[in-house]
């Protein structure tokens, strides 16, 4: 019996090589980055913002589902981006727009409360503050990714199709 080498493990099993885009194999913890790459991507556009949850459109959530997305995995509400990289995170730089990022949002989050109306959130006079830090993380992110930064986000029925089917 010939035992194969890593290259050829069956553990990796056979599966699309890309999620939209990114490498599945490319972060250990690519379902973690997908959802914190989600959140940021709906919590950094302001036109999706004002179109879609402001309109209440179904199929996004809404903003306290986008800060879910960014904390729930990571606990980035406890601790560092920095944690995560190489795992989640490609670099230091990466982690720190991310931390940034978080910690706007969850400052206004704190203010207005989980339960506020999105235009409470939209309204803040913090918001254009926060939406800034995602657009950054965002952008670095999506451009690590090999992915165009100013596409629409995808709604959360193909976000969890991406993410189950690797």
């Amino acid at each position: 019996m010939t035992v194969q080498g890593s290259e050829n493990s069956s553990r990796r099993g056979r599966r699309s090589s890309t999620m939209g885009g990114m490498p599945l194999s490319d972060m250990p913890w690519w379902r973690w980055r997908s959802n914190v790459r989600s959140a940021l991507h709906m919590l950094s556009d302001q036109v999706f913002q004002r179109d879609v949850w402001l309109a209440g459109v179904d199929g996004y959530g809404d903003v306290t589902d986008a800060v879910y997305r960014l904390v729930e995995d990571t606990w980035l509400d406890n601790w560092s981006a920095e944690k995560y990289v190489g795992t989640i995170f490609r670099d230091s730089q990466e982690a720190a727009l991310v931390d940034t990022a978080v910690l706007r949002v969850l400052r206004i989050m704190h203010q207005v409360g989980p339960d506020a109306p999105v235009a409470a959130y939209l309204e803040h006079e913090g918001w254009p503050e926060a939406v800034r830090a995602a657009r950054d993380a965002h952008v670095r992110m999506a451009t690590s990714d090999a992915e165009d930064p100013d596409t629409p986000p995808r709604s959360l029925e193909v976000l969890r199709i991406m993410t189950r089917s690797a």
